[in-house]
């Protein structure tokens, strides 16, 4: 399919992992079209912003907390066909994840109205029998160092 047959999402997320090796997910509520998920704390990157804004504030809205964004982690795309979006134009999402280093703060979604219902810590060896999205599992592979589980 050729570039100018879909949209594309540019969106950027932090992978937060603390020092008792849980990360940080937010509670995707599916707005009424998809069943909640847990989820990557991040989002869409406005026209206006850089990359690495986008994760300070979609972090801050979603979880509370202020961070330093570190190192790239890790580019991801997924879509769908027009077909499978229900005959409108396909979809292509550009995931853009960085770690990132909590530096303030408090655990809790200042995000009104939005997406996330919810931000909490879960050990990463129990994230697999969490309901989630695909990025999860991307993240965790790349965090292990090898590809998702």
């Amino acid at each position: 399919m050729h570039f100018t047959e879909y949209d594309t999402r540019l969106a950027a997320y932090a992978a937060i992992v603390d020092e008792q090796d849980r990360l940080l997910l937010t509670l995707s509520n599916g707005e009424g079209r998809y069943a909640p998920e847990w989820t990557m704390p991040g989002g869409g990157v406005e026209f206006e912003e850089q990359v690495e804004e986008a994760v300070v504030r979609e972090v801050f809205e979603e979880t509370g907390f202020h961070v330093e964004v570190g190192p790239l982690l890790l580019v991801d795309s997924w879509g769908r066909t027009a077909v499978e979006n229900d005959g409108e134009r396909g979809f292509k999402a550009v995931r853009v994840v960085h770690l990132a280093l909590i530096t303030g703060g408090t655990l809790g979604t200042t995000e009104q109205g939005g997406s996330t219902d919810e931000a909490s810590w879960f050990p990463l060896a129990e994230v697999e029998r969490l309901e989630r999205t695909s990025l999860v599992d991307v993240v965790v592979g790349a965090l292990r160092g090898g590809p998702p589980e």
